[in-house]
């Protein structure tokens, strides 16, 4: 890599106007935290700090706030908690730490099933109570100030932040939501255009895929927080809902449309084929469309050739593909009007409802076990030996074993955490000692103090760089620890390094003796959740089902396209496994949609038991197994839709065709996962023989 391509070369020599307005932001809010904080002599000023930072990670506006009001409602919430410790144990320091090592593990638990900054107050509430209970062991007649002052420190961040946010080159939520939304669309149709070509580039569908999913996701949770900027917050979260909805069909779709088309070859004709050639062509024109109004009009046209195109003399599987490619456009047509609203909310009147979230309580119960474990070997240090600083260990043991228990690889998170507070060191011996003992008044701290610290913002603001800049930002406030009371001895100072030192060791122990469960046990809970969801589908109702279904398929997807990243090329099937999943839960959706409003109980029981066997030959393809059960359920569920009169031969065929897709999606998945275990055994050397 040439130099001028380096992160560090782009950040710190040639920077960009986004990256030092968002450097002098944060440095300015943490300026008026710090003036603030001393003026009215407050205990830990560098708390105020350390608040305003981590709220001016994302400087959006909207998102500042809601995050400092997550800050402030989880500091509230664990103040609460570390009182109530100290009143129950002030007299019993072990009962106090082991109360407080379950509260931590209680939150650590919460954090992994929520999102967003939900998840942030819930360990910022950990935080806050073991900063309470430890600081407040050796003064148990001062646990009330002791909690004041944390959340008056804790608050005083979060409001400077805000403000400045809002004042200072202010940056908009909905700014930020319709470039997301552009990149969804714009991925979207490139995706489709692949989808529908006679000959697909793979690693092109999967290079689109990928890049449509992550933004949808982070559309998805971004949004509730336009909620904190005016009265058209609340219509651009129903846009960033319904779009969400609808790109997700439309990739449902699509992946069954690409499957019939490639694979089955002899069963669809030519100028069937030929439409889905077109409409690719036109996906193509609309991806690169500067506008929505011109792509607007392209897919308009398209869809009235496909509503047009002649049915009569079709197969009902050719049938069920034209329906699908219908389908398609009408999706892609609200998926504009979505983007159109989210820029233009009061334009637009759409209807949408939040998604649920796939939640792994598995996942969530080991990291608390691991956050309870780390917390207690340091509060068991900190207990044994006496040492003042062991506080400083015990908060990054608990601040990170939590915020780093959701990345994807916490150990290699930790290392880059621990390589930017390494490197924060000498910079807050140098800035934060030598040149700081020599300064007299506040505009003299503040020139030495935050020089480093608007260094390793600067640096924060590229994406690639975040982990070490961010950990070289705070290393260097707890290192150096602003107050009016300061103590610049070295052995202080040597104190506080080694008590981060310690705090990080902890946190890579921890994740390294207690691990999240490997690749294929999740691979297998993530297959195992997606049978479950599309078993509920033929009990729930409708509305409730598809909202739950989507959401979480949404982040499953995600999950397993991850998984799927870490696998060689031949072996890559997870991600096609969570589209079939997701076409199945639309067919089901859309099978209730037409049959439920009618009065016929041998219908309504063929269907349940349908979609019931949907579910459980899926789970039997995603181990490779052929499908068994769904055959006898097409037959019978067929068998009762001829005995309804109120549908017509036309809507019958339909049903067929969708029965004998579905059956085929099966079928293929099946030996495409059979294929990929074959590729894999492989792979594997034999063992060898003595």
């Amino acid at each position: 890599m040439s130099i001028t391509a380096s992160p560090w070369y782009q950040a710190y020599l040639t920077p960009d106007a986004r990256a030092v307005k968002f450097a002098l932001k944060a440095t300015l809010a943490m300026l008026l935290a710090l003036y603030i904080a001393l003026w009215m002599d407050l205990q830990r000023p560098y708390w105020a700090l350390i608040s305003a930072a981590f709220l001016q990670i994302r400087p959006m506006s909207g998102m500042v706030l809601e995050k400092g009001l997550s800050q402030v409602s989880g500091t509230l919430v664990g103040a609460i908690a570390g009182i109530t410790l100290m009143a129950l144990f002030a007299q019993a320091p072990i009962l106090a730490l082991g109360g407080l090592t379950l509260w931590i593990m209680l939150c650590t638990y919460g954090s992994a099933l929520l999102r967003n900054n939900a998840a942030y107050g819930c360990i910022m509430g950990a935080v806050t109570a073991m900063l309470i209970v430890v600081i407040g062991a050796g003064a148990p007649e001062r646990i009330f100030s002791i909690a004041v002052a944390r959340l008056s420190e804790l608050a005083l961040g979060a409001t400077c932040a805000t403000l400045v946010s809002a004042l200072l080159w202010p940056s908009r939520v909905s700014t930020h939501l319709g470039q997301q939304a552009d990149s969804v669309v714009n991925q979207a149709f490139s995706h489709a255009a692949y989808r529908l070509r006679d000959t697909p580039d793979n690693a092109a569908l999967e290079a689109t895929l990928t890049d449509t999913l992550a933004p949808l996701t982070r559309l998805e949770g971004d949004s509730q927080a336009a909620r904190y900027e005016g009265p058209e917050g609340a219509g651009r979260i129903r846009a960033s809902h319904v779009l969400t909805r609808h790109t997700l069909r439309l990739m449902a779709t699509l992946h069954a449309l690409q499957q019939l088309f490639h694979y089955d070859d002899q069963q669809i004709s030519a100028p069937v084929r030929q439409l889905a050639e077109q409409l690719a062509d036109g996906f193509e024109d609309a991806a690169g469309q500067s506008g929505t109004q011109p792509a607007r009009q392209s897919l308009h046209a398209l869809r009235r050739r496909a509503l047009d195109y002649p049915d009569t003399a079709l197969t009902p599987l050719e049938q069920r593909c034209l329906l699908g490619l219908r389908e398609a456009l009408g999706h892609a047509l609200v998926m504009l009007d979505a983007r159109d609203a989210i820029t233009h909310p009061s334009g637009k009147s759409l209807r949408g409802v939040a998604l649920a979230w796939h939640r792994d309580h598995l996942v969530a119960g080991i990291n608390a076990l691991r956050a309870g474990a780390i917390f207690a070997s340091l509060a068991t240090f900190w207990l044994t030996t006496g040492w003042t600083n062991g506080q400083v260990a015990m908060l990054l043991g608990t601040l990170f074993s939590a915020f780093f228990a959701s990345r994807e690889n916490p150990v290699a998170v930790c290392m880059t955490f621990a390589k930017g507070m390494l490197a924060a060191i000498p910079s807050a011996f140098i800035f934060g000692h030598v040149l700081l003992a020599q300064a007299s008044g506040f505009p003299m701290l503040a020139m030495i103090f935050l020089t480093p610290l608007f260094l390793g913002l600067l640096g924060s603001a590229n994406p690639r760089l975040l982990g070490y800049c961010l950990a070289f930002t705070i290393g260097n406030i707890l290192l150096t620890m602003p107050g009016n009371g300061m103590d610049f001895s070295f052995d202080s100072f040597i104190n506080r390094a080694l008590a981060v030192l310690v705090g990080l060791s902890a946190v890579v122990t921890g994740f390294r003796f207690i691990p999240g469960p490997g690749a294929t046990l999740r691979r297998k809970r993530l297959v195992r959740s997606i049978a479950g969801d599309l078993r509920r589908l033929a009990g729930d109702p409708v509305e409730d089902a598809e909202t739950g279904f989507i959401g979480r398929m949404a982040d499953r997807l995600l999950h397993l396209s991850r998984h799927d990243d870490t696998l060689p090329e031949d072996q890559r099937h997870l991600f096609s496994l969570g589209l079939t999943g997701l076409d199945l839960g639309y067919a089901c959706l859309q099978l209730r949609r037409r049959l439920d409003g009618l009065d016929n109980p041998v219908l309504a029981r063929a269907q349940h038991a349908f979609i019931t066997a949907l579910a459980s030959d899926y789970a039997a393809t995603a181990r490779g197994h052929a499908p068994q059960s769904i055959h006898s359920a097409s037959a019978a569920l067929i068998a009762a839709a001829e005995d309804e009169p109120s549908l017509n031969p036309r809507r019958q065929a339909l049903l067929a065709g969708l029965v004998k897709r579905l059956t085929l999606s099966l079928e293929r998945q099946a030996t495409r996962t059979r294929q990929v275990h074959h590729a894999h055994a492989a792979a594997v050397p034999a063992p060898r023989r003595d």
